[in-house]
């Protein structure tokens, strides 16, 4: 419901406003009222936006901070003289390549006997 008003308080709302503004007046006041309400949603709209990108920013900021500190730590873990010392990883063979096989012995001569 609109505000959570009951249809018979707003029929009571609009009979009052018949009343006291009257007939003539009344769609003039309608339209100060949808005004009134338009920038009322858009200053609420333009807050909220405000507020979410305000959240979005930090929530960056966060990530960057623990990313620094991950960074961090894996290069005092692993310092960047250590990595000549390993040995280089295999580069896996493209999809659809033929694995290599090792080279096969050579057959024994057939024993006589």
């Amino acid at each position: 419901m609109l505000f959570d008003i009951a249809p018979s308080e707003f029929v009571l709302i609009a009979a009052v406003a018949i009343v006291f503004i009257g007939p003539k007046d009344m769609p003039r006041a309608l339209r100060t009222a949808g005004r009134w309400m338009g920038r009322a949603r858009r200053m609420s709209n333009h807050l909220r936006s405000g507020l979410e990108t305000m959240i979005r920013e930090a929530e960056l900021e966060e990530m960057e901070r623990k990313w620094r500190e991950q960074n961090e730590a894996i290069m005092k873990a692993h310092p960047p003289g250590e990595a000549a010392s390993l040995p280089a990883p295999a580069e896996p063979a493209p999809p659809g390549a033929e694995q290599p096989q090792p080279p096969l012995a050579p057959a024994a001569p057939p024993q006589t006997g």
